[in-house]
């Protein structure tokens, strides 16, 4: 079978993705290249783990991709370049959004219900930095360096970060959305901004909780997502806050609740009814966690097991009152999904932190894009596909196979054909 044929079968058939890629336009003007080639290059250039726009360049001049985009001539760097910086966001965030819609439609998010309820994690990540290139949605900071002296300078230094929005099961991956941080702007404020839009998109029921780590638990943040009609679980570190200070003393009161997850023993203690003087947001919950297990690591070379500990505070608004404690704890660790599973993953096989063409709204456009690839392969390599589920394959393995497929020219046809 022709793995990147089965891919782009399984695409057309399950999301109608042909289709939505024709509605993706730009703002060219008297383009030489028809759009519809430009972005399926582009798309399927992510899907394949293209480095570097360069190499997309080569890529686009085999036969087997002319064959599949229905232009034969290789299509430069600069053309995509000029593409990217002209595209229109809101077309590429339509597919992300329908793919999505189509899911859920499909009971495919099912699995990663937390006793009925869809959790998503927000987080933001830096994508990329220098010290000589920027552009007008870059940041700006002041960092210190050594330089070929050994001398310490001061320099400004330009970088991008994004807020995601996703969610993580036991079968597979898939995000949301994106946001970039804007130049003097905090995280909390993008993650609104992004589930404001998401909420106009997806619609307030798509999901049910949104799991955030300790930067967000505060009154505005809480109180903006309670509006758009979610709860909120937070973990809680800050020792400055009398609602962490008056949980510990008053959970030294009850007795524990314990339970056995996997190789974990946990115990559990759940405050009700704080206020969080800081910022009013009314009653919220405080779930507190003590974990033991037990983690094989290798010491001088040879394997031993290491007792790990861990403690855990949690913030639960009272959207979440009907739940005890052993959800907002799943819940709470639910929010590592968008570490392990998003940034690891697009970092060390999707080349996140490469800028492909650094301009305004390029870096964004290709993000889009490359966030659009990662979806549509996480879904055919472990939702849809048997060989990895069955653990004979390997994802890297998969992404192999599609890029041997474009020498079998015979076998490929034109994206857009039947």
């Amino acid at each position: 079978m022709n793995r990147l044929r089965q891919f782009w079968h399984y695409a057309k058939k399950v999301f109608d993705l042909p289709r939505r890629l024709r509605a993706v336009g730009d703002e060219r003007c008297l383009p030489q290249i028809p759009t519809p080639v430009l972005n399926a290059s582009l798309l399927l250039g992510a899907v394949m783990r293209v480095p570097s726009l360069l190499q997309l360049q080569y890529e686009t001049g085999r036969a087997g991709w002319g064959k599949l985009v229905g232009w034969p001539e290789r299509i430069s760097d600069d053309a995509f370049c000029y593409e990217l910086e002209r595209c229109r966001l809101e077309d590429w965030r339509a597919v992300l959004v329908a793919i999505n819609r189509q899911l859920k439609a499909n009971k495919a998010l099912e699995s990663a219900k937390i006793s009925g309820l869809l959790v998503v994690s927000i987080d933001g990540n830096e994508q990329f930095k220098s010290r000589c290139r920027c552009c007008s949605e870059c940041s700006q900071r002041r960092v210190e360096y050594k330089d070929d002296n050994g001398q310490v300078q001061s320099a400004i230094e330009y970088y991008h970060r994004q807020v995601y929005c996703q969610i993580d099961g036991p079968d597979f991956s898939v995000i949301l959305d994106v946001e970039p941080i804007r130049p003097g702007e905090d995280e909390p404020a993008a993650a609104v901004r992004m589930l404001g839009r998401m909420r106009r998109l997806y619609g307030p029921r798509f999901f049910d909780i949104v799991t955030v780590d300790a930067l967000y638990a505060s009154g505005p943040f809480v109180r903006a997502v309670q509006r758009l009609g979610w709860g909120v679980v937070s973990v809680l570190k800050q020792e400055r806050f009398g609602i962490y200070q008056e949980a510990t003393a008053l959970s030294r009161e009850q007795k524990a609740q314990s339970m056995q997850w996997e190789d974990r023993q946990v115990s559990l203690w759940e405050v009700k009814a704080l206020e969080f003087s800081e910022q009013p947001i009314g009653p919220v919950r405080v779930v507190l966690a003590h974990e033991l297990w037990t983690e094989v690591q290798r010491q001088a070379g040879r394997r031993v097991r290491v007792p790990q500990e861990r403690h855990w505070r949690w913030l639960a608004s009272r959207e979440l009152d009907a739940y005890g404690a052993a959800v907002i704890w799943r819940i709470g660790h639910q929010r590592w999904g968008v570490e392990n599973h998003a940034f690891n993953e697009l970092t060390q096989h999707y080349h996140l932190t490469h800028c492909l063409h650094h301009a305004p709204g390029a870096v964004m456009g290709w993000l889009l894009i490359l966030v659009l690839g990662f979806n549509l392969f996480e879904l055919f390599a472990r939702l849809h596909g048997k060989l990895w589920r069955q653990g004979r394959t390997t994802l890297q393995e998969l992404a192999r196979q599609m890029d041997r497929a474009l020498e079998r020219i015979s076998e490929l046809s034109p994206l857009w054909s039947g």
